[in-house]
């Protein structure tokens, strides 16, 4: 038996952050950079090679959707390094398109192979291993998105100037493809069980969970379809991911009039690097009792506060601008990494898959639409409110409104007779738990929060968690 020192889940949780790395470096951060690329290579408009780009995240969804019959029919280990063989073969097609459909098929490729090593991987990879110590290694493995976005973004731009498209693409393809067929070997082809280990490197298979909790309960076929936590969890995950990619998308040029190109670029950096210290922080300091609904919707908050302060700035304000950019920043990564740890609370471990695969294909086609809507509105609320032509101010109002929708649905889905015992025994239900009072729900929710953010978390810990479902 091995000691949680050398427990070999840790090994898989660090081959997550880098198969992350590629995931996120070549099929989230890569299309941007293909998309300047392409136009400039054919002069093709900038909305046909933006439609390529738009269906190279929604195909995905396809995969993301299916992920679990996929895992369980050709295992972990191949689906993975399918993945990253059809990504290569995308970006190979991006680099060589010289017809539309040529470019619309490479996007076939790369949208179904990114997603093998994106979000919904990362809980295939970790879950297995971890329990209580889930939201540290999910953040861990989580962390390497940030880091691909890092190292990524300027090595497709110095590849791409110096070996032009098509070999920069080989160079990032075979390497990704030796790398991913090396991690799938050595730490993605073995589990738990067949090792004899426990998860988190226990002893015995004790999980250290309350005894008081409810029976877990699995909800199968359409009666998930149904349920408010599954509902409310997967919506607040479109409306936060659909507010991040949207203003994320413009902001760089956004930042460049009032800081000039360089220092929007190391801005840009920074965002990247806040996300990175805003997620560890919450998995190594998250209390293993506290509802992480609450959690979730108190970095919802923060990027709010984000987003208060950009319009505050008013575009001139470098401060107010910086410290505005980085507080939206902190929460960019928990909007990925929290929802798949909410759903192991509140789910049949025999669900936790199928929801994580539900609600991240659900995210990922509303972001996808996400920043040609702000692009749009950008156009249209100038002309109905006055705001001024150039003005960034939209970007801002539209991103905290759908923050606060985010937060309004991840509040409204917690089964408040099962966190406060003295209510089961009550037989009106309370309209306090629908869609009416999402008001007060939010007010109290948030003063919560606050209170957790003076007191350490505390008012959660009162006493132990009553969890609607209980699952790995």
């Amino acid at each position: 038996m091995q000691t949680q020192r050398g427990f070999f889940g840790w090994r898989v949780a660090w081959a997550a952050f880098v198969v992350a790395i590629f995931g996120w470096g070549v099929g989230f951060y890569g299309p941007p950079v293909f998309l300047h690329v392409v136009i400039e290579r054919t002069g093709w408009s900038l909305t046909l090679v933006s439609s390529a780009v738009t269906l190279h995240f929604l195909i995905g969804v396809l995969i993301v959707g299916n992920s679990t019959t996929l895992y369980r029919r050709f295992g972990v280990p191949l689906v993975t390094l399918a993945g990253a063989i059809c990504l290569t073969i995308g970006i190979g097609g991006w680099a060589l398109a010289r017809e539309p459909y040529q470019l619309f098929t490479a996007a076939l490729f790369s949208g179904a192979g990114w997603v093998t090593m994106g979000a919904i991987a990362m809980n295939a990879f970790v879950a297995p291993w971890f329990d209580k110590k889930r939201p540290a290694a999910l953040s861990l493995a989580y962390n390497g998105s940030s880091l691909g976005g890092v190292l990524f973004s300027p090595l497709w731009v110095v590849l791409i100037a110096s070996f032009g498209f098509p070999v920069a693409a080989l160079i990032i393809g075979i390497a990704m493809i030796a790398v991913i067929a090396v991690i799938c070997r050595r730490y993605l082809a073995t589990t738990p069980e067949a090792m004899g280990l426990f998860p988190d490197g226990e002893q015995t298979a004790d999980t250290g969970r309350p005894s008081d909790t409810s029976t877990p309960t699995s909800l199968r076929g359409i009666s998930l379809y149904r349920d408010r936590a599954f509902l409310t969890l997967g919506a607040a995950m479109a409306f936060g991911l659909f507010a991040q990619i949207g203003l994320i998308a413009h902001l760089f040029s956004v930042l460049v009039t009032p800081l000039g190109a360089q220092f929007a670029g190391l801005l840009m950096g920074a965002v990247t690097l806040s996300a990175l210290v805003g997620r560890t922080l919450t998995g190594l300091y998250l209390p293993q009792n506290m509802n992480r609904r609450y959690a979730a919707s108190a970095s919802y908050a923060v990027q709010i506060l984000g987003a208060i302060l950009l319009i505050a700035s008013d575009g001139s304000n470098i401060p107010l601008l910086v410290t505005g950019v980085l507080l939206f920043g902190a929460g960019i990564g928990n909007a990925t990494s929290l929802p798949p740890l909410i759903a192991q609370h509140e789910f049949a471990k025999a669900d936790v898959q199928r929801v994580v695969s539900l609600i991240v294909a659900g995210a990922q086609t509303a972001y996808a639409f996400a920043p040609a809507a702000f692009a749009a509105a950008h156009a249209l609320i100038p002309a109905a409110t006055g705001i001024a032509v150039n003005s960034a101010t939209p970007f801002y109002v539209i991103t905290a409104l759908f923050q606060v929708l985010a937060i309004s649905c991840m509040l409204s889905g917690r089964h408040r007779n099962r966190i406060d015992p003295e209510r089961t025994n009550n037989a009106q239900p309370s309209r306090r738990n629908g869609l009416p009072y999402l008001p007060v729900v939010c007010t109290r929710g948030l003063g919560r929060i606050l209170g957790a953010v003076i007191s350490g978390c505390r008012p959660f810990n009162r006493r132990a968690p009553h969890r609607r479902h209980v699952g790995g």
